[in-house]
């Protein structure tokens, strides 16, 4: 089963990786400023033709919008994402969990 948030969230992701912000984004489509940040919300979706700009304007492939690098869905580039929106300090936090974990399964 399709996660109904997938596009919006993986959209999300790769144009925060960019560090490009949904107006800009938007403009540079030659779209309305409100486009991507709707496409984001769920409020519109966009065509086929739309999604090829959108992934090249992103510099990613089609395929690589969609893999799933992972069995469980959550993939590298998802922690990573995540894990840089921590604090300092609780990403020394996670860092030792996650050392802590890794010795578990050893």
């Amino acid at each position: 089963m399709v996660d109904e948030n997938f596009f919006r969230d993986r959209l999300r992701y790769f144009r925060n990786a960019k560090k490009i912000s949904a107006r800009e984004m938007s403009l540079a489509l030659g779209q309305n400023e409100s486009y991507i940040n709707k496409i984001e919300t769920g409020k519109s979706s966009t065509t086929i033709t739309s999604f090829l700009n959108i992934c090249n304007y992103l510099s990613v492939n089609p395929a690589d919008f969609f893999s799933d690098d992972s069995a469980n869905g959550f993939g590298i580039n998802e922690v990573a994402y995540y894990f840089q929106k921590l604090t300092p300090r609780q990403s020394c936090y996670m860092l030792e969990f996650l050392k802590d974990l890794s010795h578990e399964n050893t």
